[in-house]
């Protein structure tokens, strides 16, 4: 049996705000994330309504967005396990929330059933296996140049 994790001794834990001395709020990581989520939206948005595609065509704003946020989501990991990163919202602002908001894998789904829908199976098929390749090659690209140029 494994012993239990040493007590604070000056927190008394039958007194609520003592306790909540032990664990840090939720509410900074939550923020951080919702404000960079409205960021990453409303880029990925901008796009998609200045660059639109007609049904069953290939959806190159979607596709772009995908890949370039693949991209940046692959320098920021390099970026953040190279270099010490002082802020701890970084991630949480950066990565989950701006390029979370930012790609939009829900839509490349629908695009793949619009298209197909609308009876252009190899338009569906070429952006299905583009998108995957491409936003695999992306975070691999992404990451390896900034490891280099970091170091």
């Amino acid at each position: 049996m494994t012993e239990p994790a040493p007590i604070d001794p000056d927190v008394d834990l039958h007194v609520a705000a003592e306790r909540a001395e032990l664990r840090p709020s939720p509410l900074p990581v939550l923020a951080a994330i919702s404000a960079g989520g409205v960021i990453g939206t409303l880029a990925r948005y901008g796009i998609s309504v200045a660059w639109p595609h007609r049904p069953g065509g290939f959806p190159w704003s979607t596709f772009v967005v995908n890949v370039s946020g693949c991209l940046l989501i692959g320098v920021l990991m390099a970026v953040l396990t190279e270099r010490v990163v002082t802020w701890r919202l970084a991630r949480p602002f950066l990565g989950v929330g701006v390029l979370g908001g930012y790609t939009t894998f829900s839509t490349y789904v629908v695009d793949i059933g619009r298209a197909a829908s609308a009876g252009s199976a190899g338009t569906a098929l070429a952006y299905l296996a583009a998108t995957l390749a491409g936003a695999v090659a992306a975070v691999w690209a992404g990451s390896a140049l900034t490891h280099q140029v970091l170091r």
